[in-house]
């Protein structure tokens, strides 16, 4: 069994559950909640796993502040009514002045719906299907690399790697030499604790990016995701997208692409070096298991940790009084971890049939990318549990994290 029925009746944090909460991580994590904090990065389930269980809706004093919620019910209830509570401002919270939005990751309808409807053909199931034998030789190249030595860091040395070969040669068509850049400006616009670097590094990609569509604008079409963005889409309003949107829509792709996979797929390796049963039953039958596992790491190991949205009326949600304009954020790692709705939620089970996770978000903002992640995940499990079945974590070498909107490992070390 992987799921059953939603509870709906919610009561706040006691007293008791606040001196606890400061007393384990030092501070009121329900009404002082900080996705930088460290002791996010450090107890990054366990505080989760309180936010699910004993608070239906966080609040945050950083910056302007937020709100956050974790219960299954009520991250979808926020992620389903767009009317209600609207992407168009932006996912993260006290987001940096000037920032550029994302298309359509930060948008509504009907201008989601125009972008949407126009990129969906490009990430579905039959265009992505073809490029499994490209990604599946990637690994295997990948592994070459680093096989006959015995040891490797996973992180830097494959999992950073893949999905933005993955992404730039099946989707983007951007030459690699340039990947390791864009993966810096992307992770350092992400996870950076400095505003002003963060906006250095979100510009450098918004203007390689920019450069790149302007060229591609100007070369013999190719049929792909990038002539379609160059040539925009209609609003509704019959106007033409601005070049800026067009910009900012492949910007979002890129974000997607090459970002949130890394986390799952190291994750899913790193537990699978602890867990050496099931490894031997993804070995042995695949076809059976190996669906089932990517499913169950996605729900584990959620990297995109929340997502925010902005009230558009007053509302009331998890029985607390939000206003016009207050920011609130749905934490998809809560949401897959409740226990409302997943049987033994804290329980990794590759075994599982059903698997009910928010992994790729909910709503019509739901990942665009998903299907191309699964292939990822699949090549990567399947290619180095064939090529290096028996491999476990050094001593010293145990996973580094960072926190904040994205969960991302930056080092495991494995050998064999």
């Amino acid at each position: 069994m992987g799921f059953k029925a939603q509870e709906t009746e919610f009561h706040p944090p006691s007293q008791a559950d606040i001196e606890e909460s400061i007393a384990k991580y030092g501070r009121d994590i329900y009404n002082d909640f900080d996705l930088d904090a460290a002791v996010f990065n450090e107890k990054h389930v366990e505080i989760i796993d309180d936010l699910v269980e004993k608070c239906p809706v966080a609040h945050s004093k950083v910056g302007e502040g937020y709100y956050l919620v974790a219960q299954n019910m009520l991250v979808r209830e926020v992620g389903q009514n767009w009317r209600t509570f609207s992407a168009a401002k932006g996912y993260m919270p006290n987001r940096p002045d000037g920032l550029p939005y994302l298309y359509p990751e930060e948008s509504d309808p009907p201008l989601h719906t125009a972008w949407r409807t126009a990129l969906n053909p490009f990430m579905g199931p039959a265009t992505i299907a073809p490029y499994a034998d490209t990604i599946r030789a990637d690994a295997n190249a990948l592994i070459d690399r680093f096989i006959d030595r015995g040891e490797c860091d996973f992180v830097s040395e494959f999992a950073a790697l893949l999905p933005g070969w993955a992404f730039f040669k099946n989707v983007l068509g951007v030459p690699i030499d340039d990947l390791d850049r864009l993966v810096d400006g992307v992770e350092d616009g992400t996870f950076n604790p400095d505003p002003e670097v963060r906006g250095q590094k979100f510009g450098f990609v918004f203007q390689y990016l920019g450069d790149y569509l302007k060229q591609r604008s100007e070369e013999p079409a190719r049929g792909d995701m990038v002539d379609m963005i160059a040539a925009g889409v209609k609003y509704e309003d019959g106007s033409d997208s601005a070049w800026a949107d067009r910009v900012s829509v492949l910007v979002d792709m890129t974000f997607g692409g090459i970002a949130t996979t890394t986390y799952v797929m190291a994750s899913g390796m790193h537990w699978l070096a602890q867990n050496p049963d099931a490894r031997k039953l993804l070995i042995e039958e695949p076809e059976t298991y190996m669906p089932r596992a990517i499913e169950e790491f996605a729900r584990v190991y959620a990297p995109v940790v929340a997502l925010g949205r902005t009230c558009t009326r007053d509302v009331q949600i998890g029985g607390r009084e939000l206003k016009t304009g207050d920011f609130i954020m749905m934490l998809y790692a809560g949401a897959s971890r409740d226990p409302r709705v997943v049987d033994e939620p804290k329980r990794i089970d590759i075994t599982r049939e059903t698997v009910l996770h928010s992994a790729f978000g909910v709503g019509i903002h739901r990942c665009i990318g998903s299907n191309l992640a699964r292939l990822e995940l699949q090549a990567t499990f399947e290619e180095f549990l064939r090529r290096i079945p028996e491999y476990r974590v050094k001593p010293g070498g145990e996973p580094t994290y960072v926190s904040g909107f994205l969960r991302s490992m930056r080092s495991v070390t494995f050998e064999w």
